[in-house]
């Protein structure tokens, strides 16, 4: 079995917008990261995006780190929609093709995870994956998320709708 990479999550640099203008606009993977409908990225729309973010930089923005392999992006976790008066906020996850199905994602979130809870002072994280999506909602359990619910038919994923899970995980558990 191969052994996991080392994972660490950190900030985003110029050296890592490449990999991560290349996930961004994987029309593939779209309709599991929002709810709008696919097209295509330019490189000139995610430079604009994130620039707006930049620009948009307080407290209450999402916390967006980079998952580094040996020195490399691979991916990005970020933290989203929080309410600081009941202490809790989103994750999400994006992982570049190559990078998936080697325990990453799940080593990024358990991370995640931790930064929300010590550093955030969350008492608990949650998110939402497609149903058909197994591999991601067998990683969110393996980093201890539970599912707490179905939107049944919730998304239009690739021409028919799927259930979304909802899964939660809280600093107690």
């Amino acid at each position: 079995m191969p052994e996991t990479p080392t994972v660490s999550l950190r900030a985003r640099t110029d050296d890592d917008l490449d990999v991560l203008f290349e996930i961004a606009a994987d029309l593939d993977t779209w309709e599991e990261r929002g709810p709008r409908a696919p097209r295509p990225l330019t490189r000139e729309r995610f430079d604009a995006r994130l620039a707006r973010a930049a620009e948009n930089d307080a407290d209450s923005d999402p916390v967006s780190l980079v998952i580094d392999v040996d020195g490399r992006a691979v991916g990005t976790v970020t933290l989203f929609d929080f309410d600081f008066l009941a202490r809790h906020a989103e994750a999400g996850i994006n992982v570049a093709r190559p990078a998936r199905g080697r325990g990453i994602g799940t080593a990024a979130i358990v991370q995640l995870v931790e930064f929300g809870f010590v550093r955030h002072n969350l008492r608990r994280i949650h998110l939402q994956a497609i149903a058909s999506n197994v591999a991601a909602i067998r990683a969110y359990e393996k980093a201890g998320f539970v599912i707490e619910g179905r939107q049944r038919e919730h998304a239009w994923v690739r021409g028919g709708y799927e259930d979304i899970v909802r899964m939660g995980i809280l600093r107690a558990e």
